[in-house]
């Protein structure tokens, strides 16, 4: 099941794209940003509260609550800068470089979590990177 997530979550990114290069047309884009985050905000605390979810609060650990915050922190730089590439450049070159993120987030899987790198799993990062590549030079 996780997979279907997994392509939802993969068509909604890439309609991100296309509404946020619409949206980012005529204003700064980190206003662009606080937008958007503000419309996240308002819709993930009512999915919480609407499925009694707010009731776990006490449960979050101080560890957990810290690389939540710090997760936080990444996602905010990751729109902020990825709303400025979008302004300056075209969605079908800005995003594709931005699905790098997958190979990083390989390479920073092995190193971090100590996760197993399988050769299947390298070729594809060293393809995502390859095509990355392609993408970004003249």
């Amino acid at each position: 099941m996780w997979w279907f997530y997994a392509l939802l979550s993969a068509f909604f990114a890439a309609l991100t794209a296309i509404l946020a290069k619409i949206g980012v047309a005529d204003i700064p884009s980190n206003l662009a940003t606080a937008i958007r985050t503000l419309v996240i905000l308002v819709l993930a605390w009512a999915i919480v509260f609407a499925g009694g979810e707010y009731k776990s609060m006490g449960a979050v650990s101080k560890h957990g609550l810290l690389f939540l915050i710090l997760s936080g922190i990444a996602t905010g730089c990751s729109w902020l800068f990825y709303f400025k590439a979008l302004q300056a450049g075209q969605v079908s070159q800005v995003a594709p470089v931005d699905k790098l993120s997958v190979a990083l987030t390989i390479i920073l899987s092995a190193i971090f979590l100590h996760e197993t790198i399988t050769i299947k799993t390298a070729i594809g990062a060293g393809l995502i990177i390859a095509g990355t590549l392609v993408l970004i030079l003249k």
